[in-house]
């Protein structure tokens, strides 16, 4: 009782089971699968990426109960670290030049957004000099950054 092994399909020609004149279509449907764990895959990237993507000068801001403020523009950016350094967005500027450099990059005039952000542990007297050559400089809508109290 042994089979042949060329015997294909139980004595039909060794074709198998086709039969003359029909022909399978081909399944043209796209396999959503692997896609939709591509895109997950990558959600999850830029969840984690995006956070470390907005990280400026390394200041410590004090906790305060006051609200967001509601930005339509990028705004500039004026920072104090605790060691004193002065940044304007992320470019390091000695104290004697901050009024030059803010003159020199005003875009849509003296009405332009500045944002201060100090480190808590700033001396007082260093962030009002700084704040003081800021108002020299020409700038009157001044916000100062912090972050929201969180209840405990």
């Amino acid at each position: 009782m042994g089979m042949s092994v060329g015997a294909g399909g139980g004595g039909r020609g060794g074709r198998g089971h086709r039969r003359r004149g029909r022909h399978h279509a081909m399944i043209s449907e796209i396999n959503v699968t692997p896609m939709v764990d591509v895109m997950l895959v990558l959600l999850i990237i830029f969840m984690v990426a995006a956070p470390l993507l907005t990280v400026g000068v390394p200041v410590d801001l004090p906790e305060t109960q006051a609200k967001a403020i509601a930005a339509d523009t990028q705004p500039i950016e004026v920072s104090i670290n605790s060691a004193g350094q002065i940044y304007i967005q992320k470019t390091e500027i000695p104290i004697e030049e901050l009024v030059a450099k803010l003159q020199a990059i005003s875009k849509t005039g003296y009405d332009e957004r500045i944002f201060f952000r100090a480190d808590k542990a700033t001396n007082y007297g260093a962030a009002l000099q700084v704040m003081a050559r800021v108002q020299a400089a020409g700038y009157k809508n001044m916000s100062l950054i912090s972050l929201q109290e969180q209840d405990q």
